[in-house]
């Protein structure tokens, strides 16, 4: 989708400190993608390059002196409902780390993506987002590319209105109960669900909020970085690789909450480090 490109009021002081200051970013135009990258895409991609993704690569021992070599296997982090309610502030309670969890297996060696070829990726640490636009002769979108395509010209906090109303869940996969162990599903999808099954934005581009989280080019820090230039178009990428640097993700999944995750906003912000891969996290590219 081409998108003109233009100035907005970025950022949020009503929810989440990472959010503030509000303040005005210019960006030129640029195309995105409608959707987020799906299985049958990235699948064609590691056909014709033979990519491995960092979830499917073992372990350096020098970069985990104290764990048994018997544990340097690959693998990622896979999302387990809980069987009741839990302290949410303790996240590893609904996060395990799961040998042999991969893009292609996203929650274990017995699970597969054969009837998924339409729901979004998952288990794509950045570098992996980045290797696929690359390949596709595209790039990850920056931070303010990102919120300027979520918004799609609306000031409002959500994609949706400034109201989080009864009928949110018909407008973006986000979790419909108690977080983390009932979820009754938007649109009975309680889960990733096929890109395209929510209603799209005011740019005609669909999943922007819900569904998976999204890599963006933009290094993490604790507040927005007014004392920058704004950026038109286009920053330089995050280096890529690199464990010690966390990217900015944007988007919300199907996993935000409102009692624990408040993020399916296009103003949200959340922090991931390089090589992380979980099953709510994805990406797409623009041009």
């Amino acid at each position: 989708m081409e998108l003109p490109g233009g100035s907005y009021r970025m950022g949020s002081t009503a929810f989440y400190p990472e959010e503030a200051p509000v303040h005005t970013v210019s960006v030129a135009p640029f195309a995105i993608e409608r959707h987020p990258v799906t299985n049958a895409q990235f699948a064609e991609f590691v056909r014709a390059t033979g990519y491995v993704t960092v979830a499917e690569r073992p372990l350096d021992p020098a970069d985990f002196p104290n764990v048994p070599p018997a544990d340097l296997v690959p693998g990622a982090l896979v999302f387990r409902p809980t069987d009741g309610p839990v302290n949410l502030r303790d996240w590893r309670q609904w996060w395990d780390w799961v040998p042999g969890a991969c893009w292609r297996h996203p929650f274990g060696p017995d699970w597969s993506i054969d009837d998924r070829p339409d729901h979004p990726v998952v288990q794509v640490a950045y570098p992996d987002a980045a290797a696929y636009a690359a390949w596709a002769d595209r790039r990850l979108p920056s931070e303010a590319q990102w919120e300027y395509a979520a918004r799609a010209g609306s000031t409002a906090a959500y994609a949706w209105g400034d109201d989080v109303r009864p009928d949110g869940r018909l407008m973006a996969n986000t979790w419909q109960g108690r977080f983390p162990y009932q979820n009754d599903g938007a649109l009975g999808w309680a889960g990733t669900s096929p890109v395209g099954t929510f209603p799209p934005n005011g740019f005609g581009l669909v999943d922007m909020i819900g569904n998976v989280w999204e890599w963006t080019t933009t290094p993490y820090s604790r507040h927005h970085r007014i004392d920058e230039p704004a950026q038109s178009c286009c920053p330089p990428p995050a280096p890529s690789g690199d464990p010690t640097v966390n990217q900015t993700l944007k988007g919300g999944s199907h996993l935000c909450a409102p009692e624990y995750c408040h993020r399916y906003r296009p103003a949200a912000r959340s922090s991931q480090s390089q090589d992380s891969a979980t099953t709510h996290i994805g990406f797409r590219c623009i041009a």
